[in-house]
Order: C-alpha cells, then structure tokens, then sequence
C-alpha cells in the first residue's frame, strides 16, 4: 500500500478548519463548488467535478468527525484507484498555525493517477489555506490546472 501525506499550517483555529472540512458551505469553498450531503460521522458526502471522465467525482463515507480534533473518509465510489482508499485530517496547534496531518492512505500502488492526486491534494490544500486566511479559496472548477487531467 502507499499513501499520499501532506503537512500544512494554516494561522486560523482548528474549529474553523474543522469547519471548512465538515460543512458543505466550508467545502464548497476550497475543493470543489459542486459538493452535496451530510459532513457529520455516519453521512455521506458527494463531490463532483466539472469536466472530469466518469464518474467525475468520489462519494465519501464520513467515518470520524471528532470535533475540531480528526476528520476521516472512506471513498464509497469514485475512480476504480480510490475506492476504498481512507482520507484523514487531524488537526493540532502549534504556536498561531493550526497544523493539518493530511493522509489519503491505501493506494495500490503508486501510478501515474496517484502522482497527479497527490499534486492536486497539495493544491486543494493551499484552496484551504487561502480560504481560511484570506477568505477567498480557489475550488473546482477554477482550480490550478497541473497537467492534461482534471
């Protein structure tokens, strides 16, 4: 198995970032506009993607939402590579900086898909950060381009 991981810090508090992770107003702002269901453990949230092939999106099972601490999902549908994969967040402060532990841990193997996910990860990770600390984040469908695929 191989896992993509991510560090960022982000000078908000966690319980912001905890809600920019679990609202669909606070998603919708950094990852993809088109977004829809229930962030709380035991929802399902649907995220699609303007222009992307079939199935243009992922469905996520919200396995953890421990408030303001852990935010897990389990990709239910998706792209053949991610079903079943786990995306995690956990959250801790250091000095001004929420700091995000960012795993989306389970990959088969490490292809061409999963390097293109992790770069697009890091650039959804700065929507997020720039969100929270200008207000202003950068989601699909007006996200950095990194290469040929959405």
């Amino acid at each position: 198995m191989v896992d993509i991981l991510h560090r960022v810090g982000i000078t908000t508090s966690q319980e912001a970032v905890y809600e920019a992770l679990t609202t669909i107003e606070g998603l919708a702002g950094w990852w993809t506009r088109d977004v829809r269901g229930d962030g709380d453990a035991g929802g399902v949230l649907q995220f699609r993607f303007e222009g992307a092939p079939e199935p243009n999106g992922f469905d996520m099972s919200v396995l953890e939402a421990k408030a303001a601490d852990r935010v897990l999902w389990e990709v239910v549908a998706g792209p053949e590579e991610w079903i079943g994969t786990h995306v995690s967040w956990d959250l801790t402060t250091e000095d001004d900086y929420t700091i995000i532990m960012f795993a989306h841990r389970g990959w088969q193997q490490p292809g061409d898909f999963m390097h293109h996910c992790s770069t697009k990860w890091a650039t959804f990770l700065m929507s997020l950060k720039a969100l929270l600390e200008t207000g202003t984040g950068a989601p699909a469908p007006d996200d950095e381009r990194v290469s040929n695929w959405h």
